[in-house]
Order: structure tokens, then sequence, then C-alpha cells
């Protein structure tokens, strides 16, 4: 089975390609591109476009590889064991009652296949992709507390995503397959607006689109808007009911869109987006 799109995923070709190599090679897919390009959700709809289960590990800068395989309650079991009666000793004896089985654990010993996404692993230490190397290459990892190796039933189609936060280490990315998703051009970006708004009216789409264009591309910003951020402002001009006219400029030049909030996200790149629009009226 192949994933071709979704009707809630606007996926290009090459990106389409790029999930289904992975799973020919079962090797990870590798997915790289700025903040807010769909890197997350591109797990979330390949597993219900191929209708398996998706589990998700979100890591955090203090996030430690062995969190994905399992955890060991010490500390409960040590509290149980100076609390347990006669009763409760049976269960401090017995080891497996306090280990916490990771997302890796689980994906493993799931009954079918399952979407695996690690997201965001470059804010974790950069030891992190290294000690998940055997893990995810071999399939397999040992409990030493339990004794016990626990082996894949089924090969994962594992997604990992990056913000280009850290480098990755050579030895993991060679394990990988790569894309990286580039953003996305005005046509592009008129399908994915289409999924979220299908009765947007044209002209509002056309204005709105090109106020959105002239302020990434402007020279020096801090932070670019992204697809999310322009989806949150395009929700915003729908609720408030703001007219084409506001978003349109006399004389075609850039000028400050209402609600710029939803797309400029600190005061640097305000004050520069003021400056150009203020430069351009002086030069008239």
């Amino acid at each position: 089975m192949k994933f071709q799109g979704s009707d809630q995923y606007v996926a290009t070709a090459d990106l389409m390609l790029a999930v289904n190599a992975a799973a020919t090679l079962q090797r990870p897919l590798l997915v790289k591109g700025e903040p807010g390009t769909g890197k997350t959700m591109l797990a979330e709809e390949v597993a219900s476009a191929l209708g398996m289960p998706l589990l998700q590990w979100h890591i955090k800068s203090t996030t430690k590889a062995q969190q994905g395989l399992y955890e060991y309650d010490a500390v409960s079991r040590l509290r149980d064991s100076q609390l347990a009666g006669i009763e409760g000793s049976e269960r401090v004896r017995n080891i497996e009652n306090y280990i916490v089985k990771g997302v890796l654990w689980q994906a493993f010993e799931a009954d079918r296949p399952v979407v695996l996404l690690i997201d965001e692993i470059d804010k974790a230490d950069i030891e992190f992709p290294n000690d998940l190397l055997r893990e995810i290459d071999r399939m397999e990892f040992y409990v030493y507390e339990t004794r016990q190796l626990v082996k894949a039933r089924h090969r994962p189609l594992v997604f990992i995503t990056s913000n280009n936060e850290k480098e990755l280490p050579d030895a993991f990315l060679r394990r990988c397959f790569f894309h990286y998703i580039r953003f996305p051009d005005a046509e592009t970006m008129r399908k994915i607006v289409d999924v979220h708004f299908p009765t947007l009216k044209k002209d509002l789409l056309a204005a709105a689109l090109k106020n959105f264009y002239d302020v990434r591309n402007l020279p020096g910003l801090k932070k670019k808007p992204s697809t999310s951020e322009l989806i949150d402002w395009l929700k915003l001009l729908v609720a408030e009911d703001v007219p084409v006219d506001a978003l349109q400029a006399r004389d075609e030049k850039v000028s400050i869109p209402p609600l710029v909030g939803a797309l400029l996200k600190n005061e640097q790149d305000l004050t520069l987006f003021e400056k150009l629009v203020f430069m351009q009226r002086n030069n008239r």
C-alpha cells in the first residue's frame, strides 16, 4: 500500500515519493523544513491514509533515548517495599510491575504495523540520535532488569522530524531516508488554503497571499511567517469579515495588512516591515 496524499494534506509528488521510498527501504524518513510546514502533520496523515495506528514521541530538551524504550521506576518500588504488607510484597517482588513501557516498546509489540513519529529530534541532547541507532536499525532492545529481549513483531513506519536546531550525527543520517519540505510556492499554497477554507473568495485569497508573501520575502526578517501562521491569519480575516480593500494598497506597493500580529511575532520584524512601508510611501 502506497501513500498518495489525502484530502486533508496537500502532498507534493516528491514528498509522496519520499514516504514510499522510506517504506520500501524500511528506513526512517527524516523530514526537515521550516517550522509550520506540516512535518508533524505528515505522519498523522500517512497513518490515517494507510489505516495504520499512530504513536507519537514528542522530544524535549530533557528527553533521553532510554525513555523511548522503557523506564524502571526504582523509587516507586522502594516506597512500596517500605509500605507493603503481606499482600503487597508479591507485587514488589515482581520487577515487571515497575517497568514503564516507552513509545518504541509499544510500537515493537503492536499486533500490526504502526506509524511511529519521533517529533523534533533536534531538541534533545546531541547524543540522543546515536543512542537510538541500534534499536532503530535492528528493531530490538534488551531489558536488563527483567533479562528480556524485546523484538519488533512488525517494523513500524518511522517518521523523524527536525527543525535544524542541531546537526544530526552522520551515523544516524546514514540510516535514514531524507526529505526536505520546501516552503510552498503560491500555487501549492492556494491548494493548502483550499483544504482549510474551501469557500474562501478568490479575490480575498489573492490579496491575502500577496500580503503574506510581501511580508515573508522582506529582507532581514528574523522569523518568516509559516504556512500555519497564514492559516491562522486567514481564519482571523474571515472571522472579522475583513474586506478585500483593506488588504490592497492602491499603488500596488507593500502595505501593513490588518491583524499583522498573526504573521509577525517579534518587535524587530514589525519595525523592519513598518520602515519598508514608510520608505515606499516617501519615495512616491
